[in-house]
């Protein structure tokens, strides 16, 4: 990531308040520094999740922790038909595709973020979208990562996204977005919802690994050669 973007994203966290001081304390690691875990920028694919846990700070890399290993799991079963050996082959996951939050800050509590916090950052989330990746397929981790694309939006983007989340067929359906930058033209992205994988996600835990890997087909992401 650039300079100008890195000292952008400090700048808006220096004042925040929220951020989980002790977790970054406790892990030796700098409260400010974003967690972005941005990978490749020409992956076809982007995983889109809420916001850091603590063991992404203690790793400082985001989709680590409960969830994010499920996820990464499932990734390695399709892209290699085996089980990850370990945390390591999960972390050499991420040069691979783009990752991102709706915010790159650890809250307290693992509470989710404020509307006003998530517009804050949305810009320079967007920046990071429009500049730093130049894919387009964008899976969402739960509600509060899909409704993310209607931040600032026109309202009509806004209601239409609303109206796909009650969708019973939201976890395989697609819905296109498009998204305008500060002072750019709109670029579309497509994003293919999926359930938080939380354990605490009762409801879709034991249905994630089947709907992430009915996306991976429907995309075409292949094995690993």
């Amino acid at each position: 990531m650039e300079a100008s973007l890195h000292q952008a994203f400090r700048a808006l966290a220096a004042d925040l308040d929220g951020i989980d001081r002790d977790s970054y304390g406790e892990a030796g690691r700098d409260p400010l520094e974003p967690l972005l875990g941005l990978g490749d920028p020409d992956s076809p694919l982007c995983f889109f999740g809420r916001d850091p846990g603590r063991e992404e700070v203690r790793l400082g890399e985001p989709f680590v922790g409960a969830g994010g290993r499920l996820l990464r799991q499932g990734l390695h079963r399709h892209l290699y038909g085996r089980e990850a050996d370990g945390l390591e082959a999960l972390r050499a996951l991420t040069p691979r595709f783009f990752w991102l939050n709706t915010v790159p800050y650890k809250p307290l509590g693992n509470r989710a973020w404020s509307l006003a916090v998530k517009r804050r950052f949305a810009p320079m989330l967007r920046r990071v979208l429009g500049e730093q990746w130049h894919g387009r397929e964008v899976i969402t981790l739960g509600r509060e990562a899909f409704l993310w694309f209607g931040l600032d939006q026109p309202p009509e983007t806004r209601r239409a996204l609303e109206a796909f989340w009650q969708r019973e067929d939201r976890f395989t359906a697609s819905v296109e977005v498009q998204l305008q930058g500060e002072g750019e033209a709109s670029r579309a992205f497509r994003l293919h919802p999926l359930p938080h994988p939380s354990p605490l996600n009762r409801v879709w835990l034991g249905r994630f690994p089947r709907l992430l890997e009915g996306r991976l087909q429907d995309l075409g992401i292949g094995a690993a050669g």
